[in-house]
């Protein structure tokens, strides 16, 4: 079988090093790198035919909240209708993806990467394999990386950037890194930013990216809701 025209790997033993540098404390990333970092995931605000980026740390200041590394979504609009349902027009229309690197983001996010590796053409790709729209069938064997069974495809960096779900859905890889793991960066299903750990120069320069908004992350940094201390997260209806 195949996703995105690929083969899914059928061997998965080269993965083991992931879940065995993942601490308990729900940190996503295994602890090998140098350095970590959080590219936050832009709303959208419709202007005529285009969709036009809008940073967190826009929508925090025009909600009075404040940006920092650890902010949530929730608590920098002021309430969870914003997290799905409503918007707060024309400020932005459109919230940030869930669960799913944005094409644009990934793009920009593979092109920088590129330069930190030394195997940017062979790459691993995962995909939870809880989405229904997975194909059964055949030898495929799924890699349970960080709690979860992930599908695995290998290809080059930009292959990041490519939908690996059928029509009309839409889904990026939730987690991939380059052979010589060189870093590693990972989208879980549950939240709207994605993180990236790698070495200093390559978190330095992702910080420094100007088409992307980066904040520093930590090991055993809270990467849920309740991670935001300083703009308290409404509670739930």
């Amino acid at each position: 079988m195949s996703a995105a025209g690929r083969p899914v790997e059928t061997d998965v033993s080269t993965t083991a090093w992931i879940p065995a540098r993942i601490p308990a404390s729900g940190w996503l990333l295994p602890t090998v790198f140098a350095a970590y970092a959080r590219v936050l995931h832009p709303a959208i605000r419709y202007v005529g035919d285009d969709d036009v980026e809008v940073s967190w740390a826009e929508v925090a200041e025009e909600n009075a909240a404040l940006a920092h590394p650890l902010m949530q979504w929730p608590a920098i609009t002021g309430g969870w209708e914003f997290v799905h349902e409503d918007d707060q027009s024309p400020l932005w229309d459109d919230s940030p993806a869930e669960g799913h690197l944005p094409v644009t983001v990934a793009e920009r996010l593979a092109a920088l990467l590129r330069r930190h590796t030394t195997t940017p053409d062979d790459c691993w790709f995962g995909v939870w394999a809880g989405f229904g729209w997975h194909a059964e069938g055949g030898s495929v064997r799924d890699a349970v990386l960080l709690g979860r069974e992930y599908r695995l495809l290998r290809g080059p960096v930009g292959l990041a950037a490519t939908n690996l779900a059928p029509e009309p859905a839409e889904q990026s890889a939730n987690i991939w890194w380059p052979a010589d793991r060189a870093w590693c960066v990972v989208t879980d299903i549950d939240l709207m930013s994605t993180y990236v750990g790698g070495s200093a120069a390559c978190i330095e320069s992702l910080l420094a990216a100007p088409d992307l908004e980066v904040v520093p992350s930590a090991v055993l940094d809270r990467v849920d809701t309740g991670a935001d201390l300083i703009n308290p997260v409404p509670p739930r209806d």
